[in-house]
């Protein structure tokens, strides 16, 4: 064969390729999920069905337009999380177009409707229960479609950077995860180097979940989840030794007797009209203190040592669940341990995430303190 055919055919061939569909040129992912599954796509996802809503704002740290490469999800965000979801619609408004295939529940969550939307990957969640996730699972790769876990809630101290990368690899935008996994990563060390000493006071703290909803004293986070930013941060849950899963109620003459030096209440807007504490997107800070100073008013927490002495803040709840977690662990850090931390500024923090990661910036009251 003389050279020139082989110029043609190399020509043919490349022009193929050019001309080929973008699925058929894509290099197939191959990752292994937060549960130690391996799974391979056949290319990077572009249409996602998401077990819980609220999982666009991981999307959002990784990709400048998350809401075009959902197809599906559940209602949480939109439901539970209504301020939140205002944000994501009023800068992606083809947000109220995404199918919703359940509520944020393995019982709701709808194999059926997702397998209808043609996904190419379906995110599954730690917060799912451990029964139906296997069928569910089952019923997928059956119908040729990736499934994945990941979780920023079971245990979000472990699990945030890893499932992070995990959506990374799966969307191609590996880089992108990369890029704010060091900054996390960043953000924590300097919190962990400055308590790193020897002889640190651990005080005693007392946060109470959802606080003033129910009206009674304490829901309460245990061991994991939220309860482990609080030791992470340098201080004592009152609840860790009494609670052995990841949340419970403590009884008022615990918390009394506990006598608690740090008091932090979580809230947001799933709250109002209950009495609770109200905080996050589209709230004042002035509006969350007062409805901070209403919850103190219950029987027997104004005798406590933290309320007495002022020490006393909130926190919006969804935070934790949500890769932003980072501001959590900021928050409690400069509450519990002050005098290490006077330079700490979450509200700098979150300002840069706004301007170098998310595609939705977080506005909004997310902390306060009881005293301005």
């Amino acid at each position: 064969m003389t050279r020139l055919p082989h110029l043609i055919l190399f020509s043919a061939l490349t022009l193929l390729a050019l001309l080929a569909p973008e699925g058929a040129r894509a290099t197939p992912v191959t990752l292994t999920d937060i549960v130690g599954r391996q799974v391979t796509l056949p290319a990077p996802a572009r249409r996602i069905v998401l077990a819980e809503g609220r999982q666009i704002v991981a999307l959002a740290l990784i990709s400048p337009d998350p809401v075009s490469l959902v197809a599906g999800w559940s209602a949480d965000l939109r439901r539970r999380d209504p301020s939140t979801y205002r944000l994501v619609r009023a800068k992606f408004p083809k947000a109220d177009d995404i199918a919703i295939v359940g509520e944020g529940s393995d019982e709701s969550f709808s194999v059926e409707k997702t397998l209808a939307l043609g996904p190419d990957l379906v995110v599954l969640s730690g917060r799912l229960g451990a029964g139906r996730p296997a069928e569910m699972v089952r019923q997928f790769e059956a119908a040729g479609v990736p499934v994945i876990f990941v979780d920023f809630f079971a245990h979000p101290f472990e699990n945030t950077v890893p499932s992070l990368k995990i959506l990374g690899q799966a969307l191609g935008r590996e880089e992108a995860a990369q890029a704010y996994a060091d900054f996390y990563a960043g953000r924590m060390k300097r919190i962990s180097d400055r308590l790193a000493r020897p002889g640190l006071v651990h005080p005693k703290v007392l946060m109470e979940t959802h606080a003033g909803g129910s009206g009674e004293c304490c829901n309460s986070p245990g061991r994991g989840s939220i309860g482990d930013f609080i030791t992470f941060a340098g201080g004592a849950n009152i609840a860790a030794d009494v609670i052995a899963g990841t949340h419970g109620r403590l009884s008022l003459e615990y918390v009394l007797q506990q006598d608690p030096s740090v008091y932090v209440a979580t809230g947001g807007p799933h709250l109002k009209g209950t009495g609770g504490l109200v905080l996050g997107p589209g709230f004042t800070a002035e509006e969350a203190r007062a409805s901070l100073a209403a919850i103190l008013t219950r029987p027997g927490i104004a005798e406590l040592q933290a309320v007495k002495t002022g020490n006393v803040h909130g926190l919006f709840h969804n935070l934790v669940n949500l890769p932003l977690n980072v501001l959590v662990a900021e928050a409690l850090a400069k509450w519990i341990h002050p005098d290490l931390f006077p330079d700490l500024d979450p509200n700098a923090t979150l300002a840069e995430i706004n301007a170098r990661f998310l595609a939705v910036p977080f506005t909004g009251t997310y902390w306060v303190d009881l005293k301005p």
